[in-house]
């Protein structure tokens, strides 16, 4: 499935949530979508799944306008936290409505992860807890199998065994049935390694879209004697700086080759990788 965005705009009055936002998703894989909090993350995502349409430009699935359009977004999935206290359905209403109107949906995949997660059959979902209705969003978004999946903060109330399950079974359903599949998450250290690529918010704007593999080889804190470090990363982006006494830290965003790890450490100097988490940090964080 190819997502073209092209300049969206967003405004909620005088307030712009997302300013001429363009990127392109091509690939059955699964997409990290990063951003602090106000960044605009749910707002790109409701786009996404058409609950919206932006202030300006324009978004295409497979060469068409999502919004309105039935054929479209029977494509597209929409998990987030929802407000389930007026609803008085049970799990296996929710599981017969999704057999009905979503046609890749795999009903024993779905009794399958209901079991996983223990969630009780018999009980209406207005009664679970915050964690088990996170855990019932990941049982939908997993067994409806649509082409275009997002999750956006779905491990919401989910302890950590639950989020464990909803990784493994994120990674295996993604090796059997490949799809795209957007996670937006602040849980950057924990769920990474589940990333291929990357799209990063900040204020409203794409920051970065790019491999994982790529992006986390730009990321490096140096650390030595002052004066040398500075010399070192006198020509490179730097995005942090620490220092005590004659020891300073700069991490750069930046890939190094061989030679330059080789030119620092014989000049005494430690070179350590960042993790995205990290580096998500730096390259988001307010300026004093």
């Amino acid at each position: 499935m190819n997502i073209s965005v092209e300049h969206i705009n967003l405004n909620y009055g005088n307030f712009n949530a997302l300013q001429d936002v363009t990127f392109e998703i091509n690939s059955p894989k699964i997409y990290g979508l990063l951003g602090r909090n106000g960044a605009g993350k749910t707002s790109l995502l409701s786009i996404l799944a058409s609950y919206r349409q932006p202030s300006s430009g324009s978004i295409t699935i497979n060469g068409e306008s999502p919004f309105e359009n039935a054929k479209v977004m029977q494509q597209v999935a929409f998990l987030y936290k929802k407000d389930y206290k007026e609803e008085t359905d049970t799990i296996k209403g929710m599981l017969q409505d999704a057999e009905r109107y979503r046609p890749n949906f795999d009903k024993e995949y779905a009794e399958y992860l209901v079991k996983k997660f223990k969630l009780d059959t018999k009980k209406p979902i207005k009664k679970f807890s915050t964690g088990m209705q996170s855990a019932l969003n990941v049982v939908l978004g997993l067994s409806i199998r649509t082409p275009i999946t997002i999750f956006d903060e779905v491990y919401l109330g989910m302890d950590a065994p639950s989020r464990d399950i909803f990784y493994k079974e994120l990674l295996a359903e993604q090796e059997r049935h490949p799809r795209t599949i957007i996670l937006s998450t602040h849980l950057v250290s924990e769920m990474e390694y589940l990333f291929d690529e990357v799209i990063m918010l900040d204020q409203g704007k794409v920051l970065l879209h790019e491999d994982y593999d790529s992006l986390i080889n730009k990321g490096f804190k140096i650390t030595g004697n002052s004066e040398i470090v500075d010399n070192f990363v006198q020509s490179k982006k730097q995005i942090n700086m620490e220092q005590l006494g004659s020891t300073k830290a700069v991490t750069i965003y930046e890939k190094l080759n061989e030679k330059d790890i080789q030119a620092a450490r014989q000049l005494g100097l430690d070179i350590a990788p960042l993790t995205l988490h990290e580096l998500f940090v730096h390259l988001t964080k307010e300026e004093d």
